[in-house]
């Protein structure tokens, strides 16, 4: 698996990515500053282009938070493949930061946050689809949608 590109891993697991969004606000969806790839914060958009939305731990168990990530991490793979014209141009992922709308007393926000890094280290491999990360949560996000996700991605030279 680690010698195949991002592209044909991503069309062997047949995963369909969502339209990649626009920007809801004064702000880049992506800049590249030399090698490095910084992505803005995105949220769960499904293939029909609407959102996610609800409170993980009051409208969402913890599954369907961690899989509110996974279709997170599926719209960012959308921004890049759409900006970038490919997945194979990521040499790796550096940080993903994870926020999720959740209950106060909701505390397994690393648990949700899986569901997007699982998804980079099925894309990009163990060794490069897996970076640093923060797991938080918020008392809300835009729009309510259940996880928000920024992250940080090394390019080929």
């Amino acid at each position: 698996m680690e010698n195949s590109s991002a592209e044909s891993r991503l069309k062997s697991l047949g995963l369909t990515l969502p339209p990649a969004p626009p920007p809801g606000g004064v702000y880049k969806p992506l800049l590249i500053v030399g090698t490095q790839l910084y992505l803005s914060g995105h949220g769960p958009v499904l293939n029909d282009g609407s959102l996610m939305s609800g409170k993980v731990g009051i409208d969402l168990d913890k599954k369907e938070g961690k899989q509110a990530a996974r279709q997170v991490g599926l719209t960012m793979l959308s921004t890049i493949r759409t900006q970038l014209g490919s997945l194979n141009k990521i040499r790796r992922v550096v940080k993903i930061l994870g926020m999720v709308n959740s209950s106060l007393d909701f505390g397994e926000h690393p648990y949700v946050i899986n569901g997007c890094s699982e998804l980079f280290a099925d894309i990009w491999g163990e060794e490069n689809g897996i970076g640093t990360r923060s797991a938080v949560g918020f008392g809300s996000l835009p729009g309510n949608i259940p996880v928000e996700i920024e992250a940080m991605f090394e390019l080929y030279p």
